[in-house]
């Protein structure tokens, strides 16, 4: 093993965890942000205009770094260590960055969405945004089983297994949504 792979990777897996904290959170401030334009004024100025300050912050100073410097250590560890070199051959490495591509396409999209809200345009609503945030949450179940798995990981069963999370969060989500109605009345 390359002399400094370990720490490579470890820093990899720091800004992983950061980058992922800050799509949960973004998201979660979507939310917020689209709930706000159903208050009345003044509220609903207050909230937005703290909900833009908080994801400005949140997204430049915590999230786009955390993508950056993690996609940096990944790049270091696959093309400038020999385990990388050996990992790229290996079918399950290629499996997880078809992952790692969905999650540059969700952080885009991310991105996109928090330009429209800083611009004050809302063109989604908070339910949305609640599914849109289990985007993240499959990716990451993905990569992770595939990362400690490997070659053991049973490609039927994790597709059927990743479906099928996939339906309970959306069933969650749907009870969670009744509950909440329930209470608000």
């Amino acid at each position: 093993m390359d002399t400094y792979y370990n720490y490579i990777k470890s820093l990899h897996l720091i800004f992983v965890i950061t980058w992922f904290a800050g799509l949960f959170y973004i998201v979660r401030l979507f939310v917020y942000h689209a709930e706000a334009k159903a208050k009345p004024e003044p509220e609903q100025s207050i909230l937005i205009k703290q909900y833009q300050l908080m994801s400005y912050r949140l997204w430049y100073i915590i999230t786009w770094p955390s993508a950056v410097l993690a996609s940096v250590f990944a790049f270091w560890m696959l093309f400038g260590t020999a385990l990388g070199n050996a990992w790229l051959k290996m079918p399950w490495m290629h499996v997880k960055l078809g992952f790692v591509f969905l999650l540059y396409l969700y952080h885009l999209k991310c991105h996109q969405i928090f330009k429209q809200l800083q611009n004050d345009q809302v063109k989604h609503s908070s339910s949305f945004f609640r599914l849109w945030n289990e985007g993240a949450t499959i990716i990451l179940f993905a990569v992770v089983f595939l990362v400690i798995l490997k070659d053991a990981f049973n490609w039927v069963y994790g597709v059927i297994g990743i479906l099928l999370f996939s339906i309970l969060l959306m069933l969650g989500y749907k009870f969670y949504k009744k509950l909440r109605e329930k209470n608000q009345s």
